[in-house]
């Protein structure tokens, strides 16, 4: 499949909402939650007035002209927050676009682009059962701490 990594372009930052949706881990068996999820104070700090923070930066993966997977980062007071100084990493791909590699490059790309930016690391959270853990680690990212259900990760660039 053919598809390129570009910079999330300013009037695509409404589509975050979707890939946060899809960004939700919902283990196997299981039904995903409502959409209105995505309204909670804990999920708006991913998306909402992204852009308007000098640390929010975002990258797409577009393939059969449309977007299929987002990376982006923010500043935020998250699951995966570290401190007020490290960026937050989130990524999402549409369901028929994972496990070809497309997340791995989209992962390599922003984490070359916030090294070249002058960001020193960057954190995230992941379900300890979502297969996405072993690319992080895989990645350069360390486990800083362990919740019930997740992983607090940090890559130092």
């Amino acid at each position: 499949m053919e598809y390129i990594i570009r910079k999330m372009k300013q009037s695509e930052y409404p589509l975050l909402e979707d890939f946060l949706y899809e960004a939700i881990f919902v283990p196997e068996g299981m039904t995903p939650p409502a959409r209105s999820i995505l309204q909670t104070p804990e999920l708006q700090v991913y998306t909402a007035d992204f852009g308007s923070q000098t640390a929010d930066q975002a990258l797409a993966a577009e393939a059969d002209g449309k977007l299929v997977g987002a990376v982006w980062v923010r500043i935020m007071n998250d699951y995966g927050h570290f401190d007020d100084s490290t960026p937050s990493l989130a990524i999402s791909l549409y369901g028929p676009y994972r496990g070809l590699g497309i997340g791995t490059r989209l992962m390599k790309a922003m984490l070359k682009h916030l090294k070249e930016s002058g960001v020193s690391r960057v954190s995230l959270s992941v379900q300890k059962a979502n297969y996405a853990a072993a690319l992080y680690l895989r990645l350069g990212f360390q486990i800083v701490a362990e919740h019930a259900e997740e992983y607090l990760m940090v890559c130092e660039l």
